[in-house]
């Protein structure tokens, strides 16, 4: 059977979902392993949505919080919002509470992406919040550390994500994913991939 992994995100404008797109590639490129991309629910209103400019969502499905425990690993992906989760991606973890009694994704990997709108603003405390929602599950979180290589120290670009996982920066809304930081996701990708691909052979 093939490992499953789920890439499930929320993303407002855009750029969380094309860090997601290479995740998937990266991951589907271990032999074995089928990826798939997934988005958690909206949760604010059309007028609202309008009001703020965003764009309509794509037609990757939406996934309900009972189809998580098909998959064998995860990348969660998510927009900050003052440093944490949009609220959209915690609403959606609110509703996992049957999953949590049964226990039914403990011991399964997860890697976490993001996106921030400035170079202070949460690439780091995104992730290391978002932690917590792991742990309660009993999960096992997988950081990319510095398995990047030379892209983790790129000083002449501006180029998001950390050891925690990949990341971009959106600016105001135009700045789009560099080619850099879609290399550094489709490596998180790959590389929770393998890991996933791994754990569960040892199963």
């Amino acid at each position: 059977m093939a490992t499953k992994v789920y890439i499930v995100y929320y993303s407002m404008y855009g750029h969380v979902e094309k860090l997601a797109e290479a995740i998937k590639k990266g991951a589907s490129s271990i032999e074995g392993v089928e990826a798939k991309l997934w988005q958690v629910a909206e949760t604010l209103s059309e007028e609202v949505l309008a009001k703020m400019s965003a764009p309509p969502k794509s037609d990757v499905p939406i996934i309900t919080p009972s189809e998580l425990a098909e998959a064998d690993g995860f990348v969660f992906g998510f927009p900050t919002r003052f440093g944490m989760m949009a609220a959209q991606f915690k609403a959606f973890l609110d509703a996992t509470g049957g999953l949590w009694r049964t226990q039914q994704l403990a011991g399964k990997p997860a890697g976490i992406f993001y996106s921030t709108g400035s170079q202070g603003g949460g690439q780091e405390t995104t992730p290391l919040t978002a932690i917590t929602q792991l742990v309660h599950h009993g999960m096992i979180f997988v950081p990319i550390g510095y398995t990047f290589g030379a892209g983790m120290f790129e000083m002449e670009k501006v180029k998001g994500g950390s050891p925690y996982g990949a990341g971009t920066y959106a600016g105001d809304g135009s700045r789009q994913p560099s080619e850099l930081e879609l290399e550094q996701a489709f490596h998180q990708g790959k590389y929770i991939a393998t890991i996933t691909k791994k754990l569960k052979g040892a199963a």
